[in-house]
């Protein structure tokens, strides 16, 4: 999916020569939203997605949240059924806005909304509109409101492409090499991958277990959780960590939160505490890349992705290992 963004991004001024600020982290932010990246689905080398992602049926049934009636436009060709429209695809077109957007990306010489080039080439230019600057946060925000008429779907999906804008701008490691510049490629060569409650280990990604605190279960997510991101980088350089992000804090020297984070280094493992200044508290691990960034995995529900160093409450000091 994120190959099929980019090439979107990239091809839409073909089709809008007016488009300007088009960047594959709208349409990620849009695509987390209509189907989670359509995970759980099989994409083939040339885009097609199966299972197909269907909506719920619009015929005013209630199901869904769905309250008006959308009458059948395509006779079941896009959604498979004649009985009213039901959105298709990882963007969620119907079938009608597909008819005069659709475009074909995969080179078939069909225009298919489950097909992840040929959707994303879509979205692309349907947020386009006849010429918008999306780098302008006003017509941003006027393109995802005119694709789901909600201000809460708006602040969400800007959420979202916040969230996988920092996650792609790659933070300067001039000053970090060796075994330190390891670990820290390590880590941010698992961006993107999602946060598994007890995923992660020294050979990569795993199934994580059962249960968060808030109940969110890993079992069936691939993925890292924040200790299990550590693990995996610190293991390039044949260092062990213990499992947990509480235990690591016990490695290497500690560096106390009173120096504040000025005192950190690029590849430091960052602390974060409900009570800071009692380690038995530690909730939260990362690892500090520089210039006010962390990598890490921060909750279900998210990716690994850089943050900034103070976006996560508690801070609670590092530790040095290299």
């Amino acid at each position: 999916m994120l190959t099929a963004y980019k090439k979107a991004a990239q091809q839409v001024v073909k089709h809008v020569p007016k488009c300007r600020g088009m960047r594959w982290p709208v349409l990620a932010g849009i695509a987390k939203f209509e189907s989670n990246h359509a995970i759980g689905r099989n994409i083939a080398a040339g885009g097609d997605i199966r299972p197909k992602i269907y909506g719920v049926l619009l015929n005013g049934s209630g199901a869904g949240g769905n309250t008006t009636v959308f009458p059948d436009t395509d006779n079941g060709r896009w959604d498979g059924t004649a009985q009213a429209e039901r959105a298709v695809g990882p963007f969620q077109f119907l079938p009608s806005t597909w008819e005069g957007i659709g475009t074909d990306a995969s080179g078939d010489k069909r225009a298919d909304p489950h097909n992840a080039d040929d959707a994303a080439l879509g979205a692309a230019i349907y947020l386009c509109g006849n010429g918008r600057d999306l780098a302008k946060q006003t017509q941003l925000k006027a393109a995802i409101f005119q694709y789901n008429r909600s201000n809460e779907y708006v602040a969400n999906v800007l959420g979202w492409i916040n969230q996988y804008t920092a996650a792609a701008e790659d933070p300067s490691l001039k000053n970090a090499t060796g075994k330190v510049r390891t670990v820290i490629e390590a880590a941010l060569s698992q961006r993107g991958e999602p946060y598994s409650w007890g995923g992660g280990n020294a050979s990569g990604k795993s199934y994580g277990i059962c249960c968060s605190p808030g109940g969110k279960s890993g079992t069936t997510i691939k993925g890292f959780d924040c200790s299990g991101l550590t693990t995996y980088a610190y293991a390039k350089v044949g260092i062990q960590l213990p499992r947990t992000a509480a235990a690591q804090a016990g490695a290497g020297r500690r560096i106390p939160a009173s120096l504040g984070t000025g005192a950190l280094k690029a590849g430091d493992l960052v602390f974060y505490a409900y009570a800071p200044g009692r380690d038995s508290t530690i909730y939260h691990v990362g690892i500090y890349v520089g210039g006010g960034q962390t990598v890490n995995a921060p909750r279900p529900g998210t990716v690994v992705r850089l943050d900034s160093v103070n976006a996560i409450s508690g801070y609670a000091g590092g530790a040095r290992l290299l």
